[in-house]
Formats: C-alpha cells, structure tokens, sequence
C-alpha cells in the first residue's frame, strides 16, 4: 500500500492543477445540487419490529385519514389568581381563541376544552387540542404564526397561555457560533503546532472543502432519502474533526522529509505513502463504526451513520490528494519560521554528536515516553483507576427521548408541560394509546370492554378513556394517563404490564391489544438500542480487530487498542450522565434541565469513539511500529514513536476536542449531548489511554507486543503500512548508484 500511496501523492503533486480543479469543480457541484435541492422534511422516526410501531402502521391502515403521523398542538390556558376559567369573561377568550385556530388549511380538527371536559378539577386551568394533517416541522409557517397569535391575543386579554406539542417543532440548531469558535481554536493549535501559516492553513482548507462537499451532497438527497438536520450537523461535526487530522499528519510527515534533505516531490510521495497509510486504516476504523449502526435496525441512525461514513472517506481521499497537490502550490513556505533544510544523513549524525556532547535535548514527548518506560507498572495502573473512576456514573445511565419536560424553562413548550402537569397530573404529559385489533374476535364490543375493565385496576393509572371503534367497528382506541410523568421508571412498568395483559386477553377473546404513543415508543426505542449494543460491539470491534491485526501484525497491539478504547467510552459515558443527568457543572455548558439521556447517545458514541480511537492508536504506534522493523529494540521503538508522533498526536487530540467542544452550544439535546460526549472521549483516550496506558503496556509486554503466529504471519495479506517497501526502493537505488556499470534491472517494488 505505501508504494501505491507513494505514487498516488507524487502523481498529485506532479499534476497539482488538475487534481485542485478536480476538487474543486466537486465541491462547486455539490453546493449547486444543495442550492437547488428541494427543502427536506421532518425525518420519518421508525423502529421496525417493536410493538409501538406496530400498533402506529395498524392505526394508519384501520383509521384512514386520521393523519395519526400529524402535528398537534395544545394550547394550555390558566386563569388569574382568584379566577376560574369557567367564568365567562375567560370561557369568551377560550372561545374566540378555539374559533381563531379552526380556519387554518392545515387543521384537521380543534377540540374546545369546554365540550371534551378539558378543564382541571379546581377549574384553574384548560387546554384546546389542535390537529394538523402534516408533521411538525413540514408546517407551513402561517400555520405556525396563526398559532403563535392566538395564543397571543388570549394573552391580553389576562389570561396565562402557553403552547406545547410538536406543532412549534424548528429545524436543528447547530450551533454556529460554536463551530466558529472551535475552528478558530483549531487554527490557533495548528499555527502552534506547525509554526507556519501556510502549513496550518492547508489542513483547515481541505477540511472545509471536504466537509462542504459532504454536507452539500447529503442536503442534495436529504428530501429524496428522507434524511434531517440532524444527519447533516453530525456529518459536519466529524467530517471537520478527521478531516482537519489527517491532512495535519500528512503535512507533518512531509514537513520531516523535507527537514532530511529529499526533495519536494520525493517527500510527498513518501509522506503519503507511510503517513497517508496510517490515513486509509484510521479512516477505514472510523467507517467501519459508522456503517455498523446498521445492524440495530433503526432507519434514522443508519442514514446518519451512513452519511456520516460518506462524509469520512471523502476527508480520506482528499488527504491522500489534494493534500500533497497544495503541497506543491505551498512550495516551501509549510516549513516553520526559521527551519533550515539540512542534507540527507546529517540528522543522525547532529543527533550523535550532541548526544555525544551532552548537548541533546529531547521534547516532551521522549521525556514522557522515557518516564512511562521506567514506571509502566504505576503508570499503567493509575490510568486505568483513573478512568475507572469517571466510568462509575455510568452505572446509573438512564436512556429515555426529550419531551416537552426536558426544554428550559425560558420555552413556551416547558411552560405548557408544566401547566399540564399542574393541572391534571404529571402523567397527562404521557398518554398511552391501548389499540385492540378485534378482527379475529367473536365479540370486539366485549373483547374492548374486557381491556378497559382491567387497566383501571393496573397500579399507576389515573384515567381510562371509553373505547373508540372505527367505522369497520373491529379496531378500537383506548387512551391511559398514567399517574407518574412519561420518563419515571413507573411509567415504563406500567407499559410492561398493559401489555403482559394484553396476552391474557388475546387468550380470552382472540383480540390482540398493542401499546404505543409517544411515550411506549421511547420505551421501546430505549430497549431496542440496548439490546443491539453488544451485538453491535461484537461486530465493530470485531472487524476492526481483523483489521488491526492486518496493519500491526500483532495479536496482543490489537487487543491492547480494543480495551483502551472500552475504558474511553465508559469514562465518556460517565462524564455524560455526571453533567447531563445528575447536573453536576451543566451550567457551565448551558444544561438548563437535567434528565435521562437520549437513548441513542451511547451506542452511537460507542461506534464514532471507537474510530476516533483506533485513529490516534493507528497514527502512534504504526510510527513505532516502523521504528521496531527497522531495528530498534522495543523500548527504544516507543521513544522514537513518541518524537516522532506525540506532539502531533497532541494537537490532533486539541483540534478534535475544539471541533466537537463546538457543538455543546447547540440547541437540539442529541447535539449538544454528544458533542460533550465525544470531547471528553477524545481527551481521555487521547491523553491517557493512548500516551499513558499504551506506552506502559508495550514497555510490559516488550517483544511480545509485536509476536504473531508464523501461520498467521504468512496467511495475512502485507499492506506495509511502515513504508518498508520504500526503503528496498532506496536501497536498490543506492545499490545501481554505487556501481553505474551494473545495467541489471531494478525489482519494481
């Protein structure tokens, strides 16, 4: 693979020109089809398999034109101290506000409080029920601003309005701000990291245009595909992060080659070719976990894993491309302020000599891989412990979906929620939808009968709603309020329990009784995640196992990198459920409201994390690695892959902790959670399992880190990822220049 890369980056780098066009001419198309791309919708949320969903397809095809995927909208009324909204002055405003809401081309229907005994117990507070036939975030925006103004006239005319539902529904909001600043971080550690603006500037360039690339591709088939912000706002999210790092190790690498004495040309190809080998495993790890959200079977989290792997092999190929065709425009202003190019060979010598002299000066990185090497043993245990210790909150990881309840308090839809829940009871927020399919039935009047008799005596419930059959009269609706709010542990019990019933009736009556709405179908989407997240490791970390083994040649570097990475992504997890749910430090980060967090969150943090992971795994020891298969002992092979790689490792680490830091100013919950998440994830396992617990691990093992069986040595495809096939080439080349009168032909290598 290295001499393939070697001749791919010099091809670049010869005909620099057209390879920028090229990129150039993708992204300028890419943005014409976003430009002119139909607005997407809201994205269809299905979870094939679970009962929730299959009672949502049953009422869609027994209740046609019932538009039960429609928005809704409940405008919650409260009357002024001492006041009743029963008094007619307020039951006039109630009125004119339902009228107000009834002529809109989207509403499907308005349900006048005063008519469906919407009104609280002491009288105090009322709510009018409006529903749309489209979903919440294709309305119209005149729908949205008919709503908004009646809730403002009932307003002044001294009444306490508030408007919750999803009819409010808005497009993501990722955080522009934030990205600004964390690319403006990135910048400033690539400047340090680097010390030139002309090098700095070339990682930051090809990342942006790999990411407009990819974001303008995903919003060109968002309508067609059915995918939403949210897709595109991850995808930019790590498409920056890895794009940014792995054109900073190929300018790195190149930066070295120069700074021995090849030439421009000579030092691209061999950049790409070891570096850029590096680029392809880390961006094949990365890919690998994204894709792999497929096998939990969730239609939204694959097209955002997919889109997001899209967006990841993009930032490969333009690495591999128009990395080393900048490098060429760039001439030799990538070089840091001051550095001189020295002669191939005086680089070993001047470091004999001044270590010789006393002189050296080794950095940081070989100081502290020099230290882990004295003290593996403490130095290994203290990281473990150390992560161990943050992981511990993620003992009490609670998953749920955000509603109304988790908004800030500043939002008319938490107001809403908690004049709800003040009003009629903390369950009123979470209704249960009970549907009994009595197609097969002798009797469906009795078989819905006998289901409402025994949910009012089930633990947890406040209301049972009569039967509502259909015209066929063979499926029926029945609406529960349970008495504990959608996201307590008691509510989920008493899904378990309608439906343990469910199959005592069928039993009984041959009716089938299925649970959904909003808040069994976060149960149930909780379940199916969990269920699906050893599955999912198994093959995540599985093939990416496969793979390591194929790159390192090693059984034990691989399996070292698969546990560090388990002790990232629980440290990570613990530090999410620490701020996010128990609220310890939110208000540093704008978490108005503590809660469960969104079940999709772990298991879509462990697949990015993992990749990340192997990233800076791949990047770190295939430097020593290289070290180790030119010669060095094992000790020594850590402290080169440290000079060599630990500052840029650092910086990379920075970088992607700035990007994703970015995105914690978001306003949708999922973003901003992950956006924590996978910071943290980059600093624990950048910084402490891979420049503390990796070194102390192969200081160890020793030899035996790098031991394969022979079987397997010879059965195991050589991708030479060290670059040794370019250093037989060197060697042939030497052996011709020594003797020019040898007109053997060269091995092509």
């Amino acid at each position: 693979m290295a001499t393939f890369l070697y001749k791919l980056g010099r091809f670049a780098f010869r005909r620099r020109a057209f390879v920028a066009l090229m990129w150039v001419a993708l992204l300028t198309l890419a943005g014409v089809g976003a430009a002119t791309a139909p607005a997407p919708g809201a994205t269809s949320f299905s979870i094939p398999g679970v009962e929730a969903q299959k009672a949502f397809d049953l009422l869609e095809q027994r209740f046609p034109g019932a538009s039960a995927d429609g928005a809704t909208g409940r405008m919650v009324f409260k009357a002024p101290e001492g006041q009743k909204m029963t008094d007619a002055a307020n039951r006039a405003t109630v009125d004119r506000t339902v009228k107000s809401l009834s002529g809109g081309s989207e509403v499907v229907s308005v349900a006048d409080p005063f008519t469906t005994h919407a009104v609280s117990k002491d009288g105090t507070v009322a709510y009018a029920s409006v529903r749309y036939d489209a979903r919440g975030m294709e309305l119209k925006d005149t729908t949205r601003d008919t709503l908004k103004k009646a809730a403002d006239d009932a307003r002044a005319a001294g009444l306490t309005v508030d408007v919750g539902g999803d009819a409010l529904q808005a497009g993501a909001e990722p955080g522009a701000a934030g990205e600004v600043v964390g690319l403006a971080l990135a910048a400033v550690v690539l400047v340090v990291t680097l010390g030139s603006l002309v090098a700095a500037g070339l990682p930051l360039l090809t990342a942006i245009i790999g990411v407009g690339i990819g974001v303008s591709t995903i919003t060109t088939v968002a309508k067609a595909l059915d995918l939403g912000d949210t897709t595109s706002t991850l995808a930019l999210m790590i498409g920056l992060a890895v794009g940014i790092d792995y054109a900073l190790f190929i300018v790195s690498r190149y930066r070295s080659e120069l700074a021995e004495g090849r030439d421009r040309e000579e030092a691209v190809g061999r950049a790409t070719g070891t570096a850029g080998s590096a680029v392809v495993f880390a961006g094949l790890t990365v890919v690998i976990a994204l894709a792999g959200l497929a096998v939990v079977n969730v239609p939204m989290l694959t097209k955002m894993g997919l889109a997001a792997a899209g967006t990841v092999v993009v930032a490969v190929l333009i690495a591999l491309t128009m990395v080393p065709a900048l490098l060429g425009f760039a001439g030799r202003k990538v070089r840091a302020t001051g550095e001189k190019r020295r002669p191939r060979g005086s680089e070993a010598g001047a470091s004999a000599a001044s270590a010789a002299s006393g002189q050296a000066k080794p950095g940081p990185g070989v100081r502290w891989a020099s230290f882990v090497i004295r003290r593996p043993a403490a130095v290994l245990l203290l990281g473990v412990l150390g992560l161990g210790a943050i992981a511990v909150p993620a003992t009490q990881l609670e998953l749920g979906l955000p509603d109304d309840g988790s908004q800030p308090t500043s939002t008319t839809q938490r107001r809403a929620y908690d004049l709800l829940s003040e009003g009629f009871g903390p369950g009123f927020n979470g209704p249960l939808l009970i549907v009994v399919d009595a197609r097969d039935s002798d009797d469906p009047q009795a078989a819905a009968a006998s289901v409402t008799d025994g949910i009012k005596h089930l633990k947890d419930v406040v209301t049972v709603t009569p039967a509502a059959f259909n015209k066929a009269g063979d499926t029926a609706t029945i609406t529960v309020i349970p008495d504990s709010k959608p996201s307590s542990t008691q509510t989920e019990d008493l899904v378990h329990a309608l439906r343990d019933q469910g199959a005592e009736v069928r039993s009984d009556t041959g009716a089938q009784v299925l649970v959904t709405g909003t808040t069994a179908m976060n149960i149930d989407f909780s379940q199916k995640l969990n269920d699906a997240l050893i599955p999912y490791l198994g093959l995540v970390v599985g093939l990416a196992f496969l793979l390591l083994i194929v790159v390192f040649r090693s059984i034990l570097v691989p399996l070292k990198a698969a546990l560090g990475f388990l002790l990232s992504v629980l440290a990570a997890l613990g530090a999410v459920v620490a701020v996010f749910q128990w609220g310890w430090l939110g208000g540093l980060i704008g978490v108005e409201e503590t809660g469960p967090i969104m079940s999709m969150t772990p298991i879509f943090m462990v697949g990015v994390v993992f990749g990340l992971a192997m990233d800076y795994e791949v990047f770190l020891v295939t430097r020593m690695r290289e070290a180790y298969v030119h010669g060095e002992s094992p000790s020594q092979a850590v402290v080169t892959g440290f000079r060599y790689s630990a500052k840029v490792v650092a910086a990379a680490a920075i970088i992607m902790m700035a990007v994703f830091g970015g995105f914690i100013t978001a306003g949708e919950a999922i973003i901003k959670t992950i956006g924590f998440g996978l910071a943290s994830a980059v600093f624990f396992d950048a910084f402490i399992v891979r420049m503390a617990i990796v070194p102390a691990v192969l200081a160890l093992l020793g030899k035996k880190a790098w031991w394969l069986p022979k079987w397997l040595d010879r059965a195991l495809p050589n991708v030479d990822v060290e670059g040794e096939g370019l250093r037989t080439r060197d060697d042939a080349v030497s052996a011709k220049d020594a003797d020019p009168d040898d007109d053997r032909e060269l091995v092509r290598v």
